[in-house]
């Protein structure tokens, strides 16, 4: 049910960007370097994964523009236990909305709301992989806000943003763990004008 959701988001985000004017279509791709914050100031270590999706580009005004994304993000932490270096991964489809304001020299300022789908989860010691999806919660909320520059004439572009994660994603205990993801990547936008 979970993954409908998410396709059905998809295709109307991108349904009325298609139909508005002044649109691009993009794809996107990078590099995560994310965490899990525990509020009960446990730490962990950081896992590195990549992200990866489809972008709409709305023009809403001469330097205003809605960014609706569909990305894959490879998301979790690595920690000891019992001796042993454990990864913890999850993999989400993220769903950002960013509103942009727009330099004339092609820097961009982003920031908006974000709902993630977990569709994987998996504790990983050794070759040993456990999954653990039943541990964590569904659906994820955030807000995510970063920079951005596109050469105009080649709709290629960079991209730095940090998505802050605002919901509980376990699904016991009193501590309430919530993610944080630094991306950064490339992306490129098509009939860019």
């Amino acid at each position: 049910m979970k993954k409908i959701l998410s396709v059905a988001v998809a295709a109307i985000l991108f349904a009325g960007a298609a139909s508005a004017q002044n649109v691009n279509i993009g794809i996107k791709g990078g590099v995560n370097i994310a965490n899990i914050n525990n509020d009960d100031g446990t730490n962990y270590n950081t896992r590195t994964g990549f992200n990866v999706g489809l972008l709409g580009h709305i023009h809403l005004a001469p330097q205003l523009a809605l960014q609706p994304e569909v990305v894959y993000s490879a998301q979790g932490v690595k920690y000891n236990f019992a001796g042993l270096e454990t990864k913890l991964k999850l993999d989400y489809i993220n769903v950002p909305v960013l509103l942009q304001y727009m330099f004339d020299n092609g820097f961009r300022l982003q920031a908006g709301p974000q709902v993630g789908f977990l569709i994987n989860a998996k504790n990983k010691i050794n070759s040993s992989s456990t999954d653990v999806k039943d541990s964590y919660k569904k659906v994820d909320f955030g807000i995510s806000g970063g920079i951005g520059y596109v050469n105009t004439p080649t709709g290629l572009g960079v991209d730095a943003r940090y998505n802050l994660g605002l919901s509980k994603i376990n699904e016991a205990g009193s501590n309430k763990l919530t993610n944080r993801v630094f991306q950064i990547g490339l992306f490129y936008l098509f009939n860019h004008k």
